[in-house]
């Protein structure tokens, strides 16, 4: 635990050092900065709607490269982690969240909507069983901190992830890579071929195989949880046929099958010090698993107006799904003796949605430059819940149930917004943005009992409907202090829709309803390039308050999620990246992150465990206490080293360490298991590869350390089973894989 601190604690300098230096880099002579302008490894981003260069844009954003993403095997938004702090996705059996600087929507209440929208190809998906198939294939994957309601749009509160998947290419060409995991007992093919197909025209066709075991063995079906099955397809067109017009059209389609969970046991009186075996039997509702099918179809045309870009991006998305799950039967501490299966839960879902944006944008190095546009989007979400319990002992008496509910909802929303820079001279910008979003939605919830001798919980119905108007502006003042050094200080606001609650039983009209999320942003930062390129260094500083954020928390005495609005919190923090290109053969990347979040004010909210027994929910009040999944400190450094063996062979090796300090996990905040301790997770790549890289042979290892970290936590009490325990989502175990593959 010593050396973890230590390590953390590093990385937390590194940061502090970078901004108490960022004055003296501001020092560097005109001159040397000037011979900046060759610099090589810039990246190329369009988080403001045209292609910038990254330390042009003034936000704080980190950038993953589809490259970095397939040397580690990411399957999913969890792997960004790795390469950017104050970024967390919560693992569950229900939904993955992604929180930015402590901000997200809890996945309790599958109807929340995301407040870090995530965004394919310009197409808003902000469901995470949307966006299965982007993670493969990818040319990179942009990560923006912060409200950004006035250029994304819907749903970005408290950030926005904008996925780029790779584009057909002006030359033949192709891939094919296969992976075999150890520790998983599986396979990992992907490939994709790539060219013109006419003068005009150009394809590509991406796929991916995924079939592996997991990382916990259950006894009860001597399998190893959870196993997982997966098919990905990417075709790419992309016709040409003059100068002023292109259009590219997409289409994904994914399937993939989950067999058995990630839940394990661990007692309530003591620290959480995870399983890596489970003891579940198979319920009445069936194996426990996940099941998603999954399409997204997205069209972009640009046509040149004289000087100006008409763009149109039309997106379609649909998914279905089956969520089946249980938890961890294990009686912690009696080396292995188990308890029945007493609870037990479904989620079938079924969702589409069609959306339109339209924008033009003007041309560049003119004194004013402007982007505006419309956007429309129309979604139809149905969830079912089935919640099943084979109880021993109820009041005296076995109890044998099921409560069934489903929930209905169609959305729609439009919104008009624009952004506006005005060049005041070579080196002062001010950029001025605004977006109005309209958003209707109406819903309807209905519970019944399936069968059983009478309800466990209250049997209701609800209907609802929305329709509110949000104004997300923001504004900022950028200034080159040097050729290649600029500030800037940025002010914006963010919103989320408001909604309903959906899979909570004993739902009714008074608590149907929650409203919509705001949040108000400042920032100031500083983005550098140094010596010709080889040092890029930037640092920000935040200020970043929420408003009504919705909340959905764990009550164990009822289990059950008590969801609605907190009244206010606030995140203050540093963010950090410095990256050094000393040589060809050796470059090194860190990057860091402080934050201090706090409730402002919540009034009417559960009580935490650490709270006196005389606490009452009615006027229980957290403000000056931190949210969960909040650590202060996160940070991770990239090494990456490379020499040639002949003049045919290279070796190149890259490792990662990433970690976070300790942070509430469970909603009680319980001093005992609800804390994941703070940790440091370490990644290996070791290639060989001929020097023209038409085939390689590489070595994978993740979470070498073997850290047995979690999402999540939560109690299970007696009586809904019959001994109270902790259930924990474990992540992802140290894994080791061979990879090759070859291009041409």
């Amino acid at each position: 635990m010593k050396a973890r601190n230590q390590t953390l604690l590093t990385g937390a300098a590194i940061a502090a050092i970078m901004a108490s230096a960022m004055p003296a880099m501001a020092q560097v002579t005109e001159d040397t900065a000037a011979s900046d302008e060759t610099s090589t490894n810039e990246i190329v981003v369009t988080a403001q709607k045209r292609e910038q260069n990254l330390q042009d844009v003034p936000i704080s954003m980190e950038v993953v490269s589809g490259q970095k993403l397939a040397d580690f095997n990411a399957n999913d938004i969890k792997s960004v982690m790795n390469y950017t702090p104050n970024v967390f996705v919560q693992s569950t059996a229900g939904n993955d969240v992604i929180y930015i600087r402590g901000f997200g929507s809890p996945p309790a209440n599958f109807a929340f909507d995301q407040s870090v929208s995530l965004y394919v190809d310009g197409v808003y998906a902000g469901r995470s069983r949307q966006a299965q198939a982007p993670f493969f294939d990818l040319e990179r994957v942009e990560v923006l901190r912060g409200p950004q309601g006035a250029l994304f749009g819907k749903n970005t509160a408290a950030g926005a992830v904008s996925v780029v998947s790779a584009g057909p290419t002006d030359t033949p060409e192709g891939a094919f890579t296969a992976l075999y995991n150890f520790d998983h007992k599986g396979i990992d093919i992907s490939g994709y071929v790539s060219g013109p197909i006419t003068d005009t025209l150009s394809a590509r066709l991406a796929y991916k195989v995924v079939k592996q075991d997991g990382y916990i063995y259950n006894r009860a079906t001597d399998h190893d949880d959870p196993e997982t099955k997966q098919q990905l397809v990417r075709g790419t067109l992309k016709w040409e046929p003059s100068d002023s017009f292109d259009f590219t059209t997409k289409v994904e389609y994914a399937n993939r099958d989950v067999v058995g969970g990630i839940t394990v046991s661990n007692p309530v009186d003591s620290e959480q010090d995870p399983r890596t075996d489970r003891y579940l039997e198979r319920s009445e509702l069936g194996d426990e698993g996940n099941r998603v099918e999954s399409v997204m179809v997205s069209g972009t045309a640009n046509i040149a107006l004289g000087d100006y870009t008409l763009t149109s991006v039309t997106g379609y998305s649909w998914f279905k799904s089956k969520i089946v799950n249980g938890f961890d039967q294990t009686i912690p501490g009696t080396g292995g003796a188990f308890t029945n299966n007493s609870v037990y839960n479904a989620f079938p879902e079924r969702f589409d949605q069609f959306s339109q944006e339209l924008r033009i944008l003007s041309p560049t190095g003119r004194t004013f430059e402007f982007v505006a546009g419309l956007y429309y989007d129309h979604s139809n979400y149905r969830l079912d819940q089935l919640q099943g319990f084979n109880i021993l002992d109820l009041g005296g008496a076995p109890y044998f149930g099921r409560i069934d509910s489903r929930f209905n909802q169609k959305s729609e929303s439009y919104s008009v917004f624009g952004q506006g820079t005005l060049n005041v001279n070579d080196s002062l910008r001010v950029i001025g943005s605004l977006r109005y979003t309209h958003t209707d939605k109406e819903a309807d919830f209905a519970s019944r009992l399936v069968y059983g001798p009478f309800p466990i919980r209250p049997i209701s119905s609800a209907v609802g409907s929305l329709s509110e108007g949000n104004v997300d502006p923001s504004a900022t003042i950028q200034y080159d202090i040097a050729p290649r050094i600029m500030v800037y200080a940025t002010y914006g606001r963010g919103s989320k829709s408001g909604g309903f609650v959906s899979n909570s039983l004993g739902t009714v009209d008074e608590t149907f309803a929650f409203d919509a999320e705001k949040s108000r942003n400042y920032e100031v930062g500083l983005k550098s390039t140094l010596f010709d390129g080889k040092v890029i260094a930037n640092v920000s500083a935040y200020d970043t308050k929420f408003k009504d954020l919705q909340v959905s928390v764990y009550q164990p005495e009822v289990s059950q999620y008590l969801t609605g609005n907190a009244a206010s919190a606030t995140s203050k923090g540093i963010e950090a990246s410095l990256s050094l290109f000393l040589s060809p053969y050796f470059d090194i990347t860190a990057s860091g992150a402080y934050q201090d979040l706090k409730y402002d004010d919540f009034p009417g909210a559960a009580c935490l465990a650490s709270q006196p027994d005389t606490c009452d929910p009615a006027t229980n009040n957290l403000a000056g206490y931190r949210p969960v999944l909040a650590s202060k400190f996160t940070g991770s450094v990239t090494a990456h080293t490379g020499f040639d063996i002949s003049e045919d062979l290279k070796f190149d090796i890259t490792g990662i360490a990433s970690g976070r300090s300790k942070f509430y996990n469970a909603d009680d905040q319980d001093p005992r298991f609800g804390i994941q301790k703070g940790y440091v997770k370490l990644d290996l790549r070791v290639q060989l590869a001929d020097q023209d890289d038409r085939w390689h042979i590489a070595l994978v290892g993740k979470n070498l350390t073997n850290e047995l970290t979690t999402g999540s936590v939560f109690r299970l009490p007696n009586p809904i089973t019959e001994v109270t325990r902790a259930i924990m989502y474990l992540e992802p175990t140290r894994n080791i894989s061979l990879e090759a593959g070859f291009k041409f």
